[in-house]
């Protein structure tokens, strides 16, 4: 929703955004549409990201690590000086909540794109942040805190408190340090713990204690706030569905509240705004009983915008970050609370680089291939009242060629679907998903399809909790029968069949001639017999086959079927399997000897475990790769020994978190590396031989 006013107390021709992906893209878009030119930064490993292409200018701050980079504030503030920014962007993460940021960009006659540093200090400490809102009313988790708690006056406290009690520290976020206790015994060690953890995190291992309220919904509220002294809310988000405390989808409004609840929550996230004297966008987040909605307790503000801010925009039509360029101005809101009206339902699903598979550890490489959902908008909402919303809308900052490092976090894009009801909402999401196409890192996308499913995520029976259950009970599906046919037969060169030299089907005198390929994937081993019809001529691009798959370490009967690949373009292809049409990309990896293999049901990567034709009766090598950049921290496998498909032979570390690689097939093991090796993405890291 476009505003205007007639009042601007400060000028902003030209904004530093102070942050790199999605964020900054999508930030450097409403800039632009604003007619505000704008500066990005970037490390070394960012010199080519498309924040740096969509700006009107870029300044390199230094290599990869974020500390010599984008967390650098001497760096940042010299930027701005350089390219002449009146004004910074932080984003969020980085730099976006840091107080001494604020206070430096102050002290250098640059507006600050957010709120003032002493609500920034104050809502960045959760005990100070407490003390303030209490004193506006707004509730709170029973507890105790105040600074300086020791391990005794918290064991002390816990009974009154009561069990179970949740273990928070004072400072940071992202779970890191928080522990829940069910039973005194266990309260002792589990501080310990906490504070080993937050010290290590933050610096600070200040603790305080919370009841835990069972059942715990994740609600929170998107505010504004002018330095004129209004303040307004613009509805609340569901970010229940969240995976070790890291949300993964979130929707608006949410399907909890009824619409006086609605009201009072929203009041109380205005309330803890005034509290700190808040200006800007920023997000007052809430803990809610599922089976007592009507009580809602304060957890903290972020006194940012947030990753999910896109639902809030499809519902409400503002766009966020056009108000806090305004705000920033020294505008005053031209909304009022009575001009916030929720329309529809939105959802959003964040793509995260990681393997869902594999216990979530983060991946990497480079992105071969990307497709997002057909007619998605890559443009904010800024609709008027009663205008259409799109019914998707992507949030990305890679592009085809992007290479996915262990830098940064791993999220690198966002899929947000609008529907008239939240039923609509969730079935646009999974078609929309379904319809991504991003061949090169294993994502999360399977497994966000996998939830949206689920019964309980479909009736709205949320909890914070809920997802990692559901991801305990998770397993990557088998590849689908057309997967396998995809990634046997739709890397071949159909060529024209008019040129017999065009093509690898080729030529020979007498009976037809197979394709046959062996293709290995979590352990399990498919041969793809695929007999071709070479007494049909079809047009150029087309092939027909016979195909017969079989499981060999399966207990299955063989799937059959004729099919027809007609190639498409682009490297994709319809494969017609009894008059249905599939649509399948195909992306080979020669370096890997790995096929991707993306359609509708999903996203495989088979491994070539043997290729036969009649020249070739060998056995082929299965190669193991690292997915990322990293350090080798364990090598489980032995050089020369026999291994079993998926049997553990590399361990790398990447993004403060373990990856382990396995053998593809049976054989031979041959260690390529070793502990404390650096290695790149798709480096050779071990090799297994078919053994004659």
């Amino acid at each position: 929703m476009h505003v205007n006013t007639t009042t601007d107390t400060r000028s902003i021709r030209k904004v530093l955004v102070a942050n790199r992906g999605e964020i900054a893209c999508r930030v450097i878009a409403t800039l632009h549409d604003m007619g505000i030119k704008s500066v990005a930064v970037y490390s070394d490993a960012d010199a080519d990201a498309p924040h740096v292409k969509a700006a009107d200018e870029a300044v390199r701050l230094g290599p990869a690590p974020a500390t010599q980079s984008y967390l650098r504030i001497d760096a940042v503030i010299e930027a701005a000086r350089l390219t002449g920014a009146d004004a910074v962007h932080p984003g969020y993460g980085f730099l976006s909540e840091n107080q001494q940021f604020a206070e430096a960009l102050a002290e250098a006659g640059i507006i600050f794109i957010g709120p003032p540093a002493s609500a920034i200090a104050t809502m960045g400490d959760k005990i100070t942040a407490r003390d303030a809102v209490t004193k506006r009313s707004v509730p709170v988790v029973p507890g105790i805190s105040r600074p300086g708690l020791t391990d005794q006056e918290l064991i002390d406290a816990a009974g009154g408190v009561g069990f179970p009690v949740l273990i928070k520290p004072s400072a940071g976020g992202g779970g890191k340090g928080m522990h829940r206790v069910e039973d005194p015994s266990g309260l002792p060690e589990a501080l310990a713990t906490a504070r080993r953890e937050a010290a290590s995190a933050f610096g600070d291992d200040t603790l305080f204690l919370e009841h835990f309220v069972l059942t715990p919904r994740h609600i929170e509220v998107q505010i504004l706030a002018d330095e004129h002294g209004n303040v307004i809310h613009l509805g609340e988000r569901e970010c229940s569905l969240q995976r070790r405390h890291q949300k993964v989808i979130e929707e608006a409004p949410s399907a909890l509240l009824d619409e006086a609840t609605r009201q009072r929550i929203g009041e109380a996230a205005c309330d803890a705004a005034r509290s700190v004297g808040y200006t800007g966008a920023g997000t007052v987040e809430f803990i809610v009983s599922a089976t007592a909605p009507e009580d809602f307790f304060f957890m903290e503000m972020n006194t940012r915008l947030q990753v999910e801010h896109p639902v809030t925009e499809m519902v409400t039509g503002v766009d966020l970050v056009e108000q806090q360029v305004r705000i920033a101005r020294g505008e005053k809101l031209a909304l009022t609370q009575d001009d916030i009206v929720m329309t529809g339902h939105a959802v959003e699903a964040r793509v995260y680089a990681e393997d869902p598979a594999q216990g979530f550890l983060p991946t990497g490489g480079e992105v071969t291939r990307l497709s997002w959902p057909r007619a998605a908008s890559m443009e904010p909402a800024r609709l008027a009242t009663g205008a259409q919303r799109p019914g998707v809308r992507v949030d990305s900052g890679i592009e085809e060629g992007s290479v996915i490092g262990s830098d940064y976090d791993p999220m690198l894009a966002k899929v947000i679907a609008y529907g008239t009801d939240r039923a609509e909402a969730l079935d646009r999401l999974d078609e929309a998903l379904s319809e991504t196409r991003l061949l090169g890192v294993v994502t999360n996308i399977g497994f966000c399809r996998y939830a949206l499913a689920q019964r309980d995520v479909r009736d709205g029976v949320l909890d914070t909790e809920l997802l990692d259950r559901i991801a305990a009970d998770y397993a990557a599906p088998m590849p689908d029968p057309h997967a396998l046919v995809a990634g046997a037969l739709g890397a071949l060169d159909l060529g024209d069949p008019d040129d017999l030299w065009s093509s690898a089907i080729g030529f020979r005198i007498g009976a037809p001639s197979p394709v046959l390929a062996r293709l290995a994937e979590s352990g399990h081993v498919y041969t793809v017999s695929a007999q071709i019809d070479q007494n049909r001529t079809p047009r150029p691009g087309t092939l027909d086959a016979h195909v017969t798959i079989s499981f060999e370490d399966l207990d299955r009967e063989p799937w059959q079927a004729p099919v027809r690949l007609r190639q498409v373009p682009g490297d994709a292809f319809d494969l017609i399997v009894d008059g249905r049409s599939h649509r399948w990309e195909v992306a080979v990896d020669a370096r890997g000897g790995r096929r991707w293999v993306s359609g509708r049901p999903g996203t495989w990567i088979l491994h070539t475990v043997r290729a036969l034709s009649e020249h070739d009766e060998g056995d082929a090598a299965g190669h193991i790769v690292s997915p990322m950049p990293g350090t080798v921290v364990a090598v489980p496998g032995v050089d020369g020994e026999q291994v079993a498909a998926g049997d553990p032979l590399v361990v790398v570390e990447a993004m403060k978190m373990e990856h382990t690689l396995r053998a593809p097939i049976d054989g031979t093991a041959s260690i390529k590396v070793r502990v404390g090796d650096k290695v790149d993405a798709q480096q050779l890291l071990a090799h297994v031989q078919v053994d004659d």
